[in-house]
């Protein structure tokens, strides 16, 4: 079972990952200029993600760190969405992605080296 975040707080979680400790004040900040989100509706989701287990609060200045990896949530929402909409295959997924535009010679190369590195 991994933590479930929403887009809104994986948004907050973003910049969280991104300083490694941060205030709360400056997590605001920052959802106040990207997004145009008020004060309380940031601290709102700071406190689901405490309660998800996804942060940790540190006083005083209600300091942020995260408790999960980037990485660990990626997994996650990537198998969740390979089981939801490509019934289980990631060769579907695969096949999805790379059939919507075409890819440049370095693109090939480096999805060739992607697979090498994984035999």
């Amino acid at each position: 079972m991994y933590i479930k975040l929403q887009d809104a707080e994986l948004k907050v979680m973003d910049v969280i990952w991104h300083e490694k400790e941060v205030p709360a004040s400056v997590i605001s900040a920052v959802m106040t200029e990207r997004y145009g989100w008020k004060k309380n509706t940031t601290y709102t989701l700071l406190k689901r993600c405490i309660e998800k287990g996804a942060i940790e609060r540190t006083d005083p200045n209600f300091i942020c760190r995260p408790l999960v990896p980037r990485e660990e949530i990626q997994t996650a929402e990537t198998n969740e969405l390979i089981n939801k909409v490509f019934d289980g295959s990631k060769n579907k997924l695969v096949a999805a992605l790379l059939g919507r535009d075409s890819l440049s010679a370095e693109q090939i190369e480096k999805l060739k080296q992607i697979v090498k590195d994984l035999e």
